[in-house]
């Protein structure tokens, strides 16, 4: 057969993806328990997922939830921290905890074999963590030291200057850390009222996704979370009003070389049904490295090594931000630009059919890559519990992708990014940049003191 070696080949048709079936039952306490059948390897992925996060904290204990989570595998029983892991590492296990606004994640990759003991270690600690006083005091102390390594950190002390702007005291308002005020309030009957009512099962779904069946990980389940009870708490309500910050703000670093930029606003929650539309334009405006954003501040006025953009989706409305690091010189030019993209998108600009087919192939041609191990199926299965998406959602992702057009984009970013309410913040030299910001026509940057985040 002939090949024309003149021209690259035409793309086919992006191959289907099915995701593999997802087996539930239950335990009488409420805990879900969910498997998904991968037998490549004889490994299997436990993942406990509570849907208790940082916006759980309560008012004055920010970062409450965070240092509970910390706190679970600093013993149980008569058990040590030292001795918890010693035996995860007998079974060839390691603990990853994750912390999110929404939720809380506890993950265990072990052998196939080591199903059982797994479920069971993972169990004896949410379930009857030993929550002891030195522990506590030793894990508080070196939070409140990451605190301290954060404050020389821009783009740590951007992100948490930036969430506290867009919600104050909303409870995305912070990052899962805290903050030193606050994890210097909190005590250990704290960590235990919160693993008290809280962390509870009718909450929580276990997700095995491996080379075991559904028989063996509900018997595991039962036997080594069956004494686990209890309903949780109420959620904190998100009902808290929204501040309304300065359209500029900065918190100055004198000599910094470069400027830490935030630019963005509250948006839009992720059971939104325009989910498609808006990860589809956000490729354009700044999910890749072709993105609008990322080719005009990087490869035409080359003030940064790289931008973008993304939708925080959760389960509450979450913000849409635009990250970058420019040259302290360029700093204004590059809030100009910014700016100048995103309402350009809306408007003066509207996204081309090329830019939209670019976005679409870049989220669709790879996506089967996305669930290749036992940790991958696991993870997915948890947002579709998290965020209650029907089992059908990544079967028909790359399709309903390829379904979005032109107009789509267009209406989805006039609804949802609006360049009036946008709020930018500037981690940087003051003294070097505040020639250039009247410029901006954004009025007087609030000045911010950065030992308030």
């Amino acid at each position: 057969m002939a090949v024309d070696r003149s021209r690259l080949p035409v793309p086919g048709r992006t191959p289907s993806f099915t995701f593999p079936a997802i087996e539930r039952s239950a335990l009488a306490s409420g805990l879900r328990v969910w498997s998904v059948r991968h037998d490549a390897i004889p490994v299997a992925t436990v993942m406990l997922l509570i849907r208790r996060g940082a916006g759980d904290d309560p008012a004055g204990r920010e970062g409450l939830a965070a240092i509970t989570a910390d706190m679970l595998d600093e013993g149980t029983g008569t058990l040590s921290s030292i001795d918890v892991h010693e035996s995860l590492a007998r079974i060839g296990a390691q603990l990853d905890t994750d912390i999110g606004p929404d939720a809380t994640l506890l993950t265990l990759t072990v052998l196939s074999r080591f199903l059982r003991p797994a479920v069971a270690m993972l169990a004896s600690m949410v379930v009857r963590p030993s929550l002891r006083e030195e522990d506590f005091s030793r894990v508080r102390q070196l939070r409140l030291h990451r605190l301290m390594q954060l404050r020389d950190m821009p783009g740590a002390v951007a992100d948490r200057a930036f969430m506290k702007l867009l919600y104050g005291a909303h409870p995305y308002g912070h990052t899962p850390l805290g903050g030193e005020a606050s994890l210097s309030a909190i005590s250990i009957d704290d960590v235990r009222k919160f693993h008290a009512n809280q962390l509870r099962p009718s909450d929580a779904t276990l997700v095995v996704a491996g080379d075991c069946s559904h028989e063996e990980v509900a018997a595991a389940t039962a036997e080594a979370f069956g004494d686990w009870t209890g309903t949780a708490a109420p959620a904190v309500s998100g009902a808290a009003a929204l501040p309304a910050p300065a359209r500029l703000n900065l918190i100055a670093r004198a000599g910094a070389p470069q400027s830490e930029l935030r630019i963005g606003h509250v948006a839009v929650a992720r059971n939104t049904p325009d989910y498609h539309a808006l990860v589809s334009a956000n490729m354009v405006l700044g999910g890749q490295f072709v993105s609008r954003i990322n080719l005009n501040l990087r490869e035409d006025k080359g003030f940064t090594y790289g931008a973008r953009t993304s939708f925080d989706f959760r389960r509450l409305p979450g913000p849409f931000m635009l990250q970058v690091s420019v040259q302290t010189a360029a700093t204004a030019a590059a809030i100009r630009e910014s700016m100048s993209e995103i309402a350009g998108i809306r408007d003066g600009r509207p996204v081309s059919a090329e830019e939209l087919s670019l976005g679409v192939a870049a989220l669709t041609r790879g996506y089967a890559r996305n669930f290749e191990t036992a940790e991958q199926l696991a993870r997915a299965a948890t947002q579709l519990a998290l965020y209650e998406l029907p089992d059908t959602y990544f079967d028909e992702f790359v399709e309903r992708v390829e379904r979005v057009t032109v107009d789509d984009v267009t209406r989805v970013t006039q609804h949802y990014l609006d360049p009036s309410r946008l709020t930018t913040l500037v981690v940087g030299d003051y003294g070097v940049i505040a020639k250039d910001l009247p410029g901006l026509n954004l009025g007087m940057p609030a000045i911010l003191a950065p030992d308030t985040f």
